[in-house]
C-alpha cells in the first residue's frame, strides 16, 4: 500500500491561515481564548497537542472555562460506549455557554465522529455543534476553522480514509517534564471487539528520523520522560522503505545524549519479540516497565477475539520479559464479559491473572462497538453477570498490587518528580523507572529533577516516600 503523507506545503498553507484568523479574530477587543476537552487515550492527547499548537498559532489563549471560551473543541474517544455517552452529554450541556455567547464556536473531532453513524447523531440532534472532523482531518483544522468563521455555517469533514500521516504541526505541550511522541498511527490487527482500525485506519509509521528529530527537541527542551505512542508500537516500521523495526528505533532514540526516560505504548503480545525485550534490558535509558494487554486468559475467547495467541504463549512472553528485566513493571488490560464469556472462560482470566502477577490492571466490562464483529456475537449473559465478574477480577487486581506495593517499603528508588498533588502533605508526586506513582513531601523546585527516595509506605494505587539527601 502507498503511503499516504500530506504534502509539506500544504502544511505551510494551513500555517498561512493561521495568520488569516488572527486578522480575523484580532479585530475584536480582548485575546480570544479557546478550550480543548479531551477523552481518550494518550494518542488523544497528543492529538489535541496538535489542536492547541494551532489554535495558538492562529492567536487564541487558553481557559478552563467553557463560558469564557470563543472556541471550544471537544477530541472525542470512541473505544467504549461509556466514553461516547459522555461526550453527548458534555456537548449538549454547552447549549449554556453559547446561549450567554452566541459567537461561541463549538467543535467536535476525534474517533467517535469518523464513526458515520455518530456524525450523523450529531448533525441532526446537536444544533449546538458547527465543526466535525475526524482523526484523519486534524492537519487541516485551520482551513475547517476558517470556513466556520467566514461562511456562518455548520461544516462537517468525517469522510472515511484510511489514514494520512502530517509532519511538521505545531504542538503545544501541557508542563515541562513529560511527553508524548507518536510514532505511527492506525492499526491493522481488527480484534474484533475493537473499532480503532475503522476510524484511525490502516497502520502508518512516520519515518525514523523524524521521530528521532522530534525527541531530540523534547530532549533540548528539558522534558526527561518521553513516551512513544502507537497502536501497536512493535509493528513500527514495517510499512517503511527501508524496513526500521520498532527495537531499532529504541536504540536510535536512546543513543541521544541526555538524561531521560523512555517509554512506550502499545505493545500487541502476537509481536511483542525477544529482539525487544533484549533492547529494552540493554538500553540504559528504557524504562522497564510493559504495558501488555491481555484481553482474556482463555484460549477460546482469545480467538473469537482476534488475538492471535494463547494464553500459554502470552505467559511465556511475560516470564521471557522478566528473565531480561526481573525489575520490570507489568501491567494490561482485560475485557470482562465478552460474548458468551462463560464462568468458566472467566475462571481462566482469574488463574492467569495469578500466575502473572500484573503490577497494575485495567479491566473493562466488554462495550458493543458499531461495525465491529463482535457486536453481532450472541451474548446470553446479563450486565449482572458481567459486574460480578467484573468486581471478582478487581478483587484480585487490588490485592495483587498491594502486596508488590508493599514489597517496596524500606528500598531506596531513583524517580522524576514530576508534579504537585495540591496536598498539604506528601505535595509532590513522582514515577519509579518502572512507572509506579510515588507521593512525597518536597520543594516544587523538584520539579523536573531525578531524585532518590526512600519508600516509607504503599497502598494499592500509589506508594509514598521520603527524599533521600545527598
Amino acid at each position: 500500500m502507498e503511503k499516504k503523507s500530506i504534502d509539506p506545503a500544504r502544511i505551510e498553507e494551513q500555517k498561512a491561515l493561521c495568520g488569516r484568523i488572527a486578522g480575523l479574530i484580532g479585530a475584536e477587543s480582548g485575546r480570544p481564548l479557546a478550550l480543548v476537552d479531551t477523552y481518550g487515550c494518550q494518542q488523544n492527547e497528543a492529538d489535541s497537542e496538535k489542536l492547541r499548537g494551532w489554535l495558538a498559532l492562529m492567536g487564541y489563549g487558553f481557559t478552563d472555562n467553557e463560558f469564557e471560551a470563543d472556541v471550544i473543541v471537544v477530541n472525542t474517544c470512541a473505544v467504549r460506549e461509556h466514553a461516547e455517552m459522555r461526550v453527548l452529554g458534555n456537548v449538549g450541556a454547552l447549549n449554556h455557554t453559547k446561549k450567554a455567547k452566541p459567537s461561541q464556536i463549538v467543535a467536535v473531532c476525534g474517533c467517535m465522529v469518523q464513526q458515520p453513524h455518530m456524525a450523523g447523531k450529531i448533525k441532526q440532534s446537536y444544533p449546538v455543534v458547527d465543526l466535525v472532523f475526524g482523526p484523519h482531518e486534524l492537519w487541516r483544522f485551520p482551513e475547517l476553522l476558517l470556513q466556520v468563521l467566514t461562511g456562518h455555517k455548520r461544516v462537517f469533514a468525517a469522510e472515511k480514509s484510511e489514514g494520512v500521516l502530517a509532519e511538521g504541526l505545531p504542538s503545544r505541550r501541557d508542563g515541562k517534564v513529560k511527553a508524548w511522541l507518536p510514532i505511527m498511527s492506525g492499526c491493522n490487527n481488527f480484534c474484533s471487539y475493537c473499532v480503532v482500525p475503522y476510524v484511525r485506519g490502516r497502520e502508518r509509521s512516520r519515518r525514523a528520523e523524524d521521530v528521532v528529530r522530534e525527541a531530540e527537541e523534547l530532549v533540548a527542551a528539558g522534558y526527561k520522560d518521553i513516551t512513544l505512542l502507537g497502536q501497536n508500537v512493535n509493528s513500527y516500521g514495517k510499512d517503511l522503505e527501508p524496513a526500521v523495526s520498532f527495537p531499532e528505533l529504541l536504540r536510535r532514540v536512546n543513543a541521544i545524549p541526555g538524561d531521560f526516560l523512555i517509554r512506550f505504548m502499545t505493545s500487541h503480545p502476537k509481536d511483542a519479540t525477544e529482539e525487544l525485550f533484549r533492547t529494552m534490558a540493554e538500553c540504559e535509558k528504557c524504562a522497564h516497565q510493559l504495558h501488555l494487554p491481555v484481553q482474556a486468559g482463555n484460549d477460546r475467547i482469545l480467538k473469537v477475539m482476534n488475538r492471535n495467541y494463547s494464553a500459554e504463549q502470552y505467559k511465556a512472553k511475560a516470564a521471557l520479559a522478566r528473565r531480561y528485566m526481573p525489575d520490570l513493571v507489568l501491567t494490561t488490560d482485560i475485557i470482562v464479559g465478552f460474548p458468551g464469556e462463560t464462568e468458566d472462560e472467566f475462571e481462566d482470566t482469574l488463574r492467569l491473572c495469578e500466575e502473572v502477577r500484573y503490577d497494575a490492571m485495567f479491566t473493562f466490562i466488554y462495550s458493543k462497538r458499531v461495525g465491529t464483529p463482535a457486536a453481532a456475537m450472541d451474548d446470553p449473559f446479563t450486565r449482572a453477570d458481567k459486574q460480578r465478574h467484573f468486581d471478582r477480577l478487581m478483587e484480585v487486581s487490588n490485592r495483587i498490587s498491594a502486596e508488590k506495593h508493599r514489597a517496596y517499603i524500606g528500598r531506596t528508588l531513583r524517580v522524576l518528580v514530576d508534579g504537585e498533588t495540591g496536598r498539604e502533605e506528601y505535595n509532590l508526586s513522582s514515577r519509579t523507572n518502572g512507572g509506579r506513582l510515588v507521593h512525597l513531601k518536597g520543594e516544587p523546585a523538584l520539579i523536573g529533577q531525578f531524585i532518590h527516595v526512600k519508600i516509607t509506605d504503599g497502598n494499592t494505587w500509589a506508594l509514598y516516600g521520603e527524599p533521600v539527601l545527598s
